[in-house]
């Protein structure tokens, strides 16, 4: 049981990570200095980032809810 949940805990960072990096690469396609001020370069980063962790985390948060409801589903054949 304690080996299963160390290996759930590293399967989801990885899953975290994987998916943060790939928002990260996928929002890099966007052009965000027509939304942005001028002269607001920390607070546009600030925000570069809270957006790419929250599309990753939303992102692997649905991968792992699907990972675990697939483990769960052979119980109802028992």
């Amino acid at each position: 049981m304690i080996s299963d949940l160390g290996t759930g805990a590293l399967v989801g960072i990885l899953v975290h990570l994987l998916c943060i990096t790939l928002a990260w690469w996928a929002i890099q396609a966007l052009n965000f200095e027509k939304l942005l001020r001028a002269n607001r370069v920390l607070q546009a980063r600030v925000l570069y980032i809270l957006l790419v962790i929250a599309i990753g985390t939303t992102v692997s948060n649905f991968f792992l809810d699907y990972l675990l409801l697939s483990r769960q589903l052979p119980a109802i054949f028992d």
